[in-house]
């Protein structure tokens, strides 16, 4: 989760349809898990990590990210959150790294560094950014390397150790919408390499509509693997 995302959305992240959306997905693809201890790279502010302690039996989270400016802890639902710039060992049964491997130059190789640092059996839930056709200044904002298929996805999950467990695409429903919007807008900014961010506040209607289309596509996510904004991959150690 990119902390400049967060800086945009301040408070309001938690309403926002995207995220809402994101994290009911994250919800979906983890329904019937039970995790006990998180481990959540490139976590920003938490914000996924978070939602699994409130929502869930999960007792602890370790959220890592280069951008914090010290180690700390903070409390979630009771429970402890350990905001730390780096780790070695960590006894967790759930790794997230949402929209993290984009941000690389070698995916494969950060990935290998974190499945080598928790236990046979642990799970691993991974977002990317989908379709390179849609790259923007919006990838260029976020400090983006690339943008993946779902195969591409799962073909980076397996060279790194794991095993895929499903993988799906997300925001399907939107889908039309942000490749128009993409469309026209790397039209007019062709030649000016302008990097600015698309996420914005929205008017109450307009966040509603979308957080209800996203909510529509639910019962048909796990199934979707033709296309959408996010690439899902749920994974696991053997």
């Amino acid at each position: 989760m990119d902390l400049k995302e967060t800086n945009i959305l301040g408070e309001n992240i938690r309403t926002h349809w995207y995220y809402k959306s994101k994290s009911n997905a994250m919800m979906r693809l983890l329904s019937g898990a039970s995790p006990s201890v998180i481990l959540d790279i490139g976590a920003g502010s938490g914000f996924f990590s978070k939602k699994l302690l409130s929502s869930t039996a999960a007792k602890e989270a370790w959220c890592v990210d280069i951008s914090y400016e010290q180690d700390s802890d903070a409390t979630e639902a009771g429970k402890t959150v350990h905001f730390r710039r780096s780790v070695d060992k960590v006894n967790a049964d759930l790794v997230l790294l949402m929209d993290v491997l984009e941000h690389v130059d070698d995916d494969v190789g950060l990935l290998k560094d974190y499945v080598n640092k928790v236990p046979s059996g642990a799970k691993f839930l991974i977002s990317v950014p989908a379709f390179q056709f849609l790259w923007s200044g919006h990838d260029v904002f976020l400090e983006h390397k690339r943008r993946y298929r779902l195969n591409q996805m799962e073909d980076v999950v397996r060279q790194a150790g794991l095993t895929v467990k499903h993988g799906a695409y997300y925001f399907g429903a939107v889908f039309p919408i942000a490749v128009a919007i993409r469309m026209a807008s790397n039209l007019l900014q062709r030649g000016r390499g302008k990097a600015q961010s698309q996420l914005s506040l929205h008017h109450p209607f307009v966040n509603g509509a979308l957080a209800a289309m996203s909510s529509a596509e639910m019962p048909f996510f796990l199934r979707n693997r033709l296309a959408g904004l996010t690439v899902f991959v749920l994974a696991e150690k053997p």
